[in-house]
């Protein structure tokens, strides 16, 4: 069964900025690297999950 996580915006917006810190790279850098395969896995993690929270946050 999938695990659902309840945060309002400003928690949403807050865990993505802590995500990106952890990757150690900005938004554009994470993309650019994404999109040539050159992510480590822990990144392509990050990456997943800040593209489903920006998925959530444009939903506005």
């Amino acid at each position: 069964m999938p695990t659902v996580i309840h945060m309002t915006r400003a928690e949403a917006l807050a865990r993505r900025e802590e995500l990106l810190q952890q990757a150690g790279l900005s938004y554009e850098q994470l993309r650019q690297q994404a999109e040539v395969y050159a992510l480590t896995m822990d990144q392509l993690l990050i990456w997943h999950t800040i593209e489903g929270l920006d998925y959530l946050l444009a939903d506005e």
